[in-house]
């Protein structure tokens, strides 16, 4: 149910995003008293008039709840790190693409000693994260034009054409997308998980409720301090569960005392658990977009397409190895439809290096749960370059392709970066100074081990030195997936709910 904010719970998850959604509806439907926190509002269930219509449109990127995250001062200009402040978080404003990426992901977790990562143990939450959300597989026959031609033309370069990118025994391939869209509608975390259980007494879900810290007594997680339509609240729980991402839960553990000492001294935060790691080992996957002018003839197929029907701007995805990847891939190349810079139509395909070497961090700037948290990527920054190799890869892979006798009538002249970015040291060189970023941040309060100084939370989720304190979010990845992470922030819900649950009994 949704109502005001009680003063206590057994539970109480502070996040209603992609990953609180999950935790939040599995322990309720295990019969647990769940208090839900949100930073921004309810809007309700699906079908209330109260969704906006650009956290519902599939066709674009939703920006109307933003926290409005940014590069800062970082870079001469500001790279946006949009994330949702709203119930579904940013399963509302992202593209949709539900890519799972390969099986050594997470058996290398479970490897490292997290017991319970490994892909076997996670398959089954995949598909049951996919079944939730109502992800739709395109068949080639649903593509559109712009989408079918790189689908078509991938084979040259070596990526076979496949019926999905999730199986996690797949290397190279280029295929149609997964999606979590039904009838043009973005199928989001709060759709697919809490509103088949927000009629469940036991279920409270309140927004605008802004979570400012955690509270601790003889190292034990109490409560938490909610600032809640214009009030300061101390609310009781029996074990708080963050899901607040990877910017806002260090955020928060950092506002209560927990993380590295040399920090919180100086804001006049008391020491409640020295945790080094806390704001550390932040990465997101680096991305390049390659664009260029088109033709008449895609611009005649692609209007043809849009007056038949629902053209979407993305709908399918392709997978290689870089120079450097010895495993499987590390390499997504994601078609664009047309976007218009200006007066300048441009046809674009992006690439990503998913196994990003660079690491940077969050921190907090002052004890103010509204001010904006120091984000610093660090992207492109790893000494050996690897990163920026990775990239290059990835564009000489799209410049070949786009060159072949199939594409190249299509696409036209290269427009961006441009004929002078031809040379990997030209390509270089733009690269480091236009860093982009893929939306997938992850690692902040990363799981470890006992004995791993910089680790933040075990296997389980539970905070280093601090009882009833879990984490449950894309901020306990070590190391972020080769995916997108929409569906891999899904399955860390699921894990930790999993192991709450049986915790509990």
């Amino acid at each position: 149910m949704t109502s005001g904010l009680p003063r206590e719970a057994a539970y109480v998850v502070v996040g209603g995003g992609t990953a609180g959604s999950v935790v939040a509806a599995r322990l309720a439907e295990a019969g647990h008293e769940v208090l839900l926190l949100e930073a921004g509002p309810d809007f309700g269930p699906e079908g209330d008039p109260a969704w906006p219509a650009d956290l519902l449109d599939a066709t674009r990127l939703g920006r109307s709840h933003d926290w409005g995250y940014d590069s800062g001062e970082t870079y001469p200009w500001k790279v946006g790190f949009e994330r949702a402040r709203a119930i579904g978080g940013s399963s509302d404003v992202n593209g949709c693409t539900q890519t799972w990426g390969h099986r050594r992901d997470y058996d290398a977790w479970a490897e490292a000693g997290l017991a319970g990562w490994a892909a076997d143990d996670l398959l089954p939450l995949f598909e049951e994260g996919m079944r939730r959300l109502r992800v739709h597989r395109f068949t080639a026959d649903e593509l559109t034009p712009w989408q079918h031609a790189w689908y078509d033309a991938a084979p040259a370069v070596g990526m076979p054409r496949v019926e999905t990118l999730n199986d996690l025994d797949e290397a190279a391939g280029f295929a149609p997308e997964d999606m979590n869209i039904q009838d043009g509608v973005r199928i989001n975390a709060a759709f697919g998980y809490l509103d088949p259980v927000r009629s469940l007494p036991n279920l409270t879900v309140v927004g605008e409720a802004l979570v400012d810290r955690v509270v601790v007594a003889h190292g034990r997680a109490t409560g938490v301090v909610v600032h809640h339509r214009g009030e300061v609240v101390e609310v009781r729980a029996g074990t708080v569960v963050l899901a607040g991402g990877a910017y806002n839960s260090p955020t928060v553990l950092l506002r209560s005392g927990i993380g590295p000492s040399a920090q919180l001294a100086p804001l006049g935060i008391p020491i409640v658990q020295h945790l080094p790691g806390v704001g550390e080992n932040l990465h997101d996957q680096p991305f390049l977009l390659l664009s260029w002018e088109g033709s008449e003839r895609m611009s005649a197929e692609m209007d043809a397409a849009r007056a038949a029907g629902w053209a979407p701007d993305e709908q399918a995805m392709g997978k290689a190895a870089s120079s450097v990847e010895t495993e499987a891939f590390d390499l997504h190349f994601l078609p664009y439809s047309p976007t218009h810079r200006g007066d300048e139509k441009r046809w674009s395909i992006g690439t990503s290096a998913l196994l990003p070497r660079s690491r940077g961090f969050v921190r907090i700037r002052s004890t103010d749960p509204e001010a904006k948290p120091i984000i610093d990527h660090r992207f492109l920054t790893d000494p050996e370059g690897v990163d920026v190799a990775m990239l290059i890869d990835g564009a000489e892979i799209l410049r070949d392709l786009a060159a072949t006798p199939a594409l190249a009538p299509l696409v036209g002249r290269e427009i961006h970066p441009g004929p002078d970015t031809f040379t990997r040291e030209a390509l270089a060189t733009h690269l480091y100074a236009h860093p982009d970023n893929y939306w997938h941040p992850v690692g902040t309060c990363r799981m470890g081990v006992d004995g791993d100084p910089l680790a933040v939370v075990d296997a389980r989720g539970r905070v280093h030195g601090v009882e009833g304190l879990r984490v449950a979010d894309c901020a306990i990845m070590p190391r972020v997936p080769r995916a997108t992470t929409a569906m891999p922030a899904v399955v860390v819900g699921e894990n930790i709910a999993r192991m709450l649950i049986e915790d509990a009994a």
